[in-house]
């Protein structure tokens, strides 16, 4: 059973950083994409940012684009979200995420790797003030 474990929320100002770290167990295959999604408060789930299982394919979502970036560790099965130039809006949980059956062949045209995820973490607070 894959478990997806998020560490590295809190409380920043505007214009601020934090780094998100996941760490993923319980793979059975070498191939999974991981991504990161976001909850704010009555709101639906977002897609932020994933990354492929080979990382040549990353989604970002426009919001987002050019001040966060996804980066897999050395350890392949670790996965972190630096965000850069925080904006309130940007206040969420962030959750940790993968697909339970993965097709490897498959990119979505729009998502990417963000596409069926269906595995979440517990996710972790982001709180951006103002």
């Amino acid at each position: 059973q894959v478990q997806l474990v998020e560490s590295g929320g809190g409380l920043v100002q505007v214009g601020g950083s934090l780094r998100l770290s996941c760490t993923a167990s319980g793979f059975t295959s070498d191939d999974y994409a991981l991504g990161w999604f976001r909850q704010a408060p009555g709101k639906e789930r977002e897609a932020v940012s994933c990354i492929g299982h080979r990382d040549d394919i990353v989604y970002y979502a426009d919001s987002v684009k050019g001040r966060f970036t996804i980066s897999r560790g050395n350890a392949k099965n670790t996965v972190a979200l630096q965000m850069n130039s925080l904006k309130p809006e940007d206040t969420a949980d962030y959750y940790c995420a993968t697909h339970r059956l993965y097709d490897s062949t498959y990119v979505h045209p729009v998502m990417g790797p963000c596409y069926g995820m269906d595995v979440w973490g517990k996710g972790t607070l982001v709180t951006v003030s103002s």
